[in-house]
């Protein structure tokens, strides 16, 4: 016989799973925020401070889906980040990335966008309201060691725009966008999924 008890966490005022006794089946968990809304966390950052590498991990440890929001543009448009640019234009792929960032319905998921995310007032305004958006911030000395080939990587850039340039112009909109900004200079990928955790 199969029968179900819940148990409310919600009156914690912080992430706690709501959990159920299902017969046989055991104990199983659903993770909520906040009174019962169902939870989800959108990493913004530059290129390099790992949002897709930290999503994983936090996705892993708080028992949620990860979602790489450039891998949905890409089965969605067919190719590579670099090589739907070169076939549409930086202009056309900004739209592109922010009605697919818009139109992002999920539920108990970890999403990490790209970069130029942030440029897309409509995308940030969805993602706001379905989750909390926390900015990895890296100073610019990190994110310069850490990147490599920028055209593979889909980054985007204005003619004779430098990397510095392109950081200058996004730190401002990160902070403007971010529910919750993490500084994680010299810092693990644990110890940055225990500071969100934290700050949740």
């Amino acid at each position: 016989m199969s029968f179900h008890v819940f148990i409310s966490f919600s009156f914690f005022p912080c992430v706690f799973p709501e959990c159920y006794y299902n017969g046989d089946a055991g104990f199983s968990v659903s993770p909520l925020l906040f009174g019962g809304l169902r939870m989800n966390i959108t990493l913004i950052g530059m290129p390099g401070s790992g949002k897709t590498t930290i999503g994983k991990a936090l996705a892993k440890d708080m028992g949620l889906t990860a979602l790489d929001s450039d891998r949905e543009i890409e089965r969605l448009h067919g190719g590579t980040l670099a090589e739907i640019i070169a076939r549409v234009g930086q202009t056309e792929f900004r739209h592109i990335e922010e009605e697919v960032n818009a139109h992002l319905q999920l539920d108990n998921s970890v999403i990490s966008p790209g970069g130029s995310v942030i440029y897309g007032p409509k995308a940030m305004a969805h993602l706001r309201d379905i989750s909390r958006v926390v900015y990895l911030q890296l100073s610019y000395g990190h994110v310069a060691e850490r990147l490599g080939d920028l055209a593979a990587r889909g980054v985007t850039f204005a003619p004779g725009q430098t990397l510095l340039d392109l950081y200058n112009e996004r730190c401002p909109l990160y902070e403007q966008y971010a529910h919750i900004i993490l500084p994680c200079d010299g810092k693990s990928i644990d110890e940055i999924v225990r500071m969100i955790r934290t700050r949740l």
